[in-house]
């Protein structure tokens, strides 16, 4: 199906926009596809020659270094991007980190740090943005993944990461309705972008790749173009879900269905895989600034 862009320009034209984890991949991508559409985005990120490239292709932007795990940080960057805007509209929290964790054997901190970023980070940023978005216009996006709905082996901390920021969208959009403003959840699979390909350059994702059409399912990579086409439809209307590829849709109400289906379909060479999983030292897709400590 060939996208539409007239359809959307309009509605996006003047919308004021803040974008975490906009340095790169799908936040870099996203904020040039808004500007292009006529709006003013903010952005925020960890690493600043990226984040000023960005920046600079959207018209000089504003944008921010920020780690979204410390609160006072985040609501120092929000308050002072909705004055560099003039309000907010629409608040993306799409800043997150993924590594490979087998739970037995894994290393714990991967989860750790994955509840920091993924889901603390999302928090702070819902939380900071809020009053700013509770308006007739206003929308907040948390950027959670297929892996919120469905699991697969390696993957256990960051579908538990996701799996809440999920709960925190859907819990925005019931507090945000009072005031007229939206929530939404983006599911995505497997985009092609830096965290995709930092967090499959591993033996043990390899070998679980080569597992057969199972564990296809779980890794075919997708053209980032197909995830940016589908936010800029639900950021214009305001959506509940957003969803890429399209055959993410159908499978979010049967969770329950899909699940033992796949995790029958990854069995083959799955305890080989977690074998290696166990010996190998992973670090996280982005780089914390916590992860010296």
């Amino acid at each position: 199906m060939i996208f539409d862009s007239s359809r959307w320009t309009a509605t996006l034209a003047g919308r004021r926009v803040l974008i975490t984890g906009a340095a790169r991949g799908i936040g870099a991508a996203l904020a040039a596809r808004l500007h292009e559409r006529g709006a003013r985005v903010a952005l925020t990120g960890l690493e600043p020659d990226l984040l000023a490239a960005v920046a600079a292709e959207c018209g000089q932007a504003p944008w921010w270094t920020c780690d979204v795990t410390d609160r006072g940080r985040v609501e120092e960057v929000v308050n002072s991007a909705a004055q560099e805007l003039g309000g907010l509209d629409v608040v993306v929290a799409n800043a997150g980190v993924a590594a490979q964790m087998p739970i037995i054997g894994g290393d714990p901190t991967v989860l750790e740090q994955s509840l920091r970023v993924n889901v603390l980070g999302v928090h702070n940023t819902l939380r900071a943005a809020g009053p700013h978005i509770s308006h007739e216009r206003g929308y907040a996006l948390a950027v959670a993944s297929l892996a919120a709905a469905v699991h697969a082996p390696l993957l256990g901390a960051y579908s538990a990461s996701k799996a809440a920021v999920e709960a925190l969208g859907n819990t925005m959009r019931a507090e945000l309705r009072p005031w007229g403003a939206k929530a939404g959840v983006a599911y995505f699979a497997e985009l092609d972008t830096d965290m995709t390909s930092r967090g499959f350059d591993t033996k043990a994702a390899s070998t679980l790749m080569g597992a057969g059409f199972g564990a296809t399912l779980f890794s075919a990579v997708s053209p980032l173009r197909l995830g940016i086409d589908a936010l800029e439809r639900g950021i214009s209307r305001r959506s509940k879900r957003v969803v890429a590829p399209r055959w993410v849709g159908p499978i979010l109400p049967v969770r329950m269905l899909a699940q033992p289906i796949a995790d029958y379909a990854v069995q083959r060479d799955l305890r080989k895989t977690l074998e290696i999983a166990r010996t190998e030292q992973v670090e996280l897709t982005t780089p914390q600034p916590e992860a010296d400590r």
